[in-house]
C-alpha cells in the first residue's frame, strides 16, 4: 500500500513540474531582448491577453488575439511560416499559447518571459 502512495505522489509531482518546464521547440526571450525583435517587420507579434487588458496597456506592433480565441483565429490570422512572438500579462497564458501554436504547426514560436509585468518602455 505504501508503494502505491509513492507512485501516486510521483505522478502528481511529474504533472505539477511539467507545467513549469519550457515547451519543446519554443524559444523564450526576455522583454529586453523583445525590444530588439520589435524592429523586425518579418515577425508576427501576438498579445493573448483580454481586450480590456490590451486596451489598458500594450506594446505597439502587437496584435490582440485573446488566448480563448487563438485556436479559432490561428488558421486565418497567423502565418505558419513567419516567426510568432507571444506575450501576455505574466508569461503563463503566452506559454499556453506558444504550445498551441506549435501544435497548430507554426515553425518558429517565441514566448516573452515575464510578459507585460516585466515590460518597461
Amino acid at each position: 500500500m505504501e508503494y502505491l502512495y509513492y507512485v501516486v505522489l510521483a505522478i502528481f509531482v511529474f504533472f505539477l513540474l511539467r507545467g513549469f518546464l519550457p515547451t519543446k521547440g519554443v524559444n523564450n526571450i526576455s522583454t529586453t531582448e523583445l525590444k530588439t525583435e520589435l524592429k523586425n517587420k518579418d515577425k508576427q507579434f501576438i498579445d493573448v491577453r483580454t481586450p480590456g487588458e490590451f486596451k489598458g496597456n500594450h506594446i505597439k506592433g502587437f496584435k490582440n488575439i485573446p488566448l480563448n480565441q487563438l485556436a479559432h483565429k490561428a488558421a486565418s490570422d497567423i502565418s505558419k511560416e513567419q516567426e510568432v512572438l507571444v506575450i501576455c500579462q505574466s508569461g503563463m497564458r503566452s506559454k499556453q499559447a506558444s504550445k498551441l501554436l506549435k501544435k497548430y504547426g507554426c515553425a518558429k514560436v517565441t514566448n516573452v518571459r515575464g510578459g507585460m509585468n516585466a515590460w518597461q518602455n
